[in-house]
């Protein structure tokens, strides 16, 4: 294994500010590279600003400033924002940069050198008030394809189907509003077409990328590689092409090789390595891995590690892909006030209860993740508040009371001792969790462990044992601050301000992943005494959770009043022809109470998608051949093809009514239902049983 790793996580566009939803990547990845230092890695994390690019050009142009001021501003305010989210990269730095123009300079040339550079003549559309080549996203129409009408020159958001644009139906320019005309420019193309070979060996080594997402690349090759476009007509801001007059390197060229450029940044100024080649040379001994979002896959996973390979530079080992932020079981709308910026929110919350909360629900797919305010509060103030919390101060409180501050010497034998190794024994469980991306399996080993010391200090009343024998209930209170201890390490990763909170409350060191390899009972020195406890979080209230949510109209000088709760709906999956069913309707009638006897005829078992294909002349229907753990896979036809497509779902593990009646649809015989969550469409998550063996039960 590589003695030192690179963690990247994707160049925010410095054209707006950092929303929530940005947040759950940098969150990911910092926890990761917090898990990593805490197993004593040498680990180093970096991250810029992608800059360049058309809009950034036109948006500066608008303020009256020039586009290197405009990117300025947006760097020093996601420095602030990531900072305050405890997000603690090694550099960040800009891909309008002395260094990026440098690398971005010298791959293009090792690609040029190579023959992967090729000219040719194309026809693009041209504003001529404007007198400009406008780019995909700066022309509108009607789509060639379901005549949906303002669409972008390169997708319809209607009917997904991507085109040229110059294949629109009554283009527009998106600017002015007039009507471009077509002209002829000579471009420039990296020969991506050359490398399927390489790109399809790649896309099978175990650990690259999620299968999934393999699978689903291969529509790329199935229609043939497209050889990618790396040029732009100016005016443009971005890095010119050398040899070329008003060209300019197309934005997804030089904006991946920022992380090369911020590598060598953080050589430069730490001295830490010779140059970035220490760490993207070909044959240098590192692990790099990229933490990226699910609608950046194909630029990352095809184009970035063909551009590497040609220019003999490091291929990323490892893409980690997230799915989308949704709130309230939506996706995120400017107009519905849903679309948080990282400041809004951390003018109402501490950001541990966010890092925490998407920590609980992350694991190592691509599926959404939803922010259901209530969901929100409710898990944040039971399981890191009510029960991490609770047992440090019940257990810190009356140890820095009554009983001075001083521990009990570690006991030989009795119910202490046995929870505190039983404690120390779940520590691989929450290693391994964290070392797959299954946060959301650390985090429930991690509560299980303070809910038994809760249990355990419940049963001992340690609190109605002071008087009567101070030395039990010291001896009681210690092994509880022993498992404190073990969850502020536990938690380090996750919510860091919490750990260090801990930490000092217990007078102790930080306690490592490194040094838990070897720990023993007992964790603290029990020679030495605690220092002052205090809660380490407050509750959070209703009103201040919901006010993260602002009208977008809202002004300073007039609150807005809070945005309401949604209830997430709980829906049971059926065929399409049919109704679904789900815990509210339209109708306010509430179900009849049933007897516990009634839920338990309902058979729920894990099960392993094995295929999956859409359902002829069904829009809504997917065929699916289900692992229950049975002898054969069974079919399943589900009505979920809006939310997902075939190849995400190759792999996942679902809930299954198993022993609903066979049914018909379509003339296939489905034998089971999946259970997922949402108000239906494309708006449904699937509930996840975890990493657990297809036929396990569900209770």
């Amino acid at each position: 294994m590589a003695q030192r790793t690179l963690v990247t996580s994707a160049l925010p566009y410095a054209n707006g500010p950092i929303h929530i939803g940005h947040v759950v990547e940098y969150v990911q990845t910092d926890i990761f590279v917090r898990f990593l230092r805490s197993c004593g890695k040498d680990v180093v994390y970096f991250c810029a600003d992608d800059t360049h690019g058309t809009p950034i050009e036109i948006n500066a142009a608008k303020k009256g400033i020039k586009p290197e001021e405009f990117v300025a501003r947006f760097q020093d305010e996601h420095q602030r924002d990531f900072h305050d989210f405890d997000i603690r990269f090694d550099k960040f730095h800009s891909t309008n940069s002395p260094e990026n123009r440098h690398y971005a300079e010298l791959i293009y040339g090792r690609l040029k050198e190579q023959g992967d550079i090729e000219r040719r003549d194309i026809e693009q559309t041209y504003c001529e008030k404007d007198r400009r080549f406008l780019p995909d996203r700066f022309i509108k129409g009607t789509c060639p394809n379901c005549k949906a009408p303002d669409q972008y020159g390169d997708a319809c958001e209607k009917c997904g189907k991507t085109y040229n644009p110059t294949d629109l139906i009554d283009p527009r320019c998106s600017l002015c509003g007039t009507p471009p005309v077509r002209r002829h420019s000579e471009h420039l193309f990296f020969k991506l077409s050359r490398h399927a070979d390489f790109l399809q060996t790649l896309l099978r080594t175990p650990g690259f990328i999620h299968p999934g997402l393999a699978a689903q690349l291969q529509g790329f090759f199935e229609k043939g590689l497209s050889d990618w476009d790396i040029s732009r007509d100016g005016p443009y801001f971005g890095f010119a092409i050398p040899g070329e007059t008003d060209k300019y390197f197309y934005v997804w060229l030089d904006a991946p090789i920022g992380y090369i450029a911020t590598t060598e940044k953080w050589a430069k100024d730490t001295g830490k390595a010779a140059s970035a080649l220490d760490y993207w040379a070909a044959d240098a001994d590192t692990r790099i891995i990229h933490f990226i979002g699910k609608d950046i896959v194909y630029f990352h996973a095809l184009f970035w590690p063909a551009v590497l390979r040609v220019a003999n530079f490091h291929v990323p080992n490892e893409i980690k892909v997230h799915g989308h932020l949704t709130v309230n079981g939506e996706k995120m709308s400017k107009s519905r006030g849903t679309l948080v910026p990282a400041r809004d929110y951390l003018d109402q919350l501490d950001p541990s209860y966010l890092r925490y909360f998407y920590a609980a629900n992350l694991g190592a797919g691509v599926e959404d993740l939803d922010l259901n305010l209530k969901d929100f509060r409710n898990r944040v103030n039971g399981e890191l508040v009510n029960n991490v919390g609770n047992l440090a101060n019940r257990a810190l409180s009356l140890l820095a009371g009554p009983l001075e501050k001083k521990l009990a010497p570690a006991r030989a034998e009795g119910a202490g001792r046995a929870l505190v190794e039983a404690a120390l024994a779940r520590v691989p469980e929450v290693r391994e969790a964290f070392e797959k991306l299954e946060y959301r399996v650390a985090i429930k080993v991690i509560t299980e462990i303070a809910s038994a010391a809760n249990a355990f200090l419940q049963a001992q009343a340690p609190w109605a044992q002071v008087k009567k024998d101070a030395e039990a209930a010291r001896a009681d209170l210690s092994d509880a601050a022993d498992v404190a201890y073990l969850l502020a390490a536990l938690l380090a990763p996750v919510t860091p301000r919490v750990s260090e909170k801990l930490f000092a409350q217990l007078n102790a060191p930080p306690l490592t992943f490194q040094a838990l390899a070897t720990a023993k009972y007992p964790l603290l020195d029990r020679t030495g005494v605690i220092g002052t406890p205090e809660p380490l979080l407050p509750r959070m209230e209703e009103e201040r959770v919901n006010a993260i949510i602002k009208a977008p109209d809202a002004a300073a000088s007039a609150p807005q009043p809070l945005a309401p709760e949604t209830k997430k709906e709980t829906q049971v999956e059926v065929p399409a022809a049919a109704p679904a069913v789900t815990t509210e309707s339209a109708a306010p009638a509430v179900p009849a109470d049933i007897e516990f006897g009634d839920f338990l005829k309902v058979a729920l078992k894990t099960g392993k998608v094995l295929a999956a294909e859409k359902v002829k002349k069904a829009d809504k229907l997917l065929k699916l051949t289900v692992d229950l753990g049975e002898p054969a896979p069974r079919t399943i036809v589900s009505g979920i093809a809006e939310a997902f497509a075939p190849e995400q779902l190759v792999g996942r593990n679902v809930v299954v009514v198993a022993n609903l009646k066979p049914r018909k649809i379509m003339g296939i015989e489905s034998r089971g239902m999946l259970l997922s969550a949402g108000p239906g469409g494309k708006d449904l998550s699937l509930l996840d049983p975890g990493n657990v063996a297809p036929g396990s039960e569900v209770k």
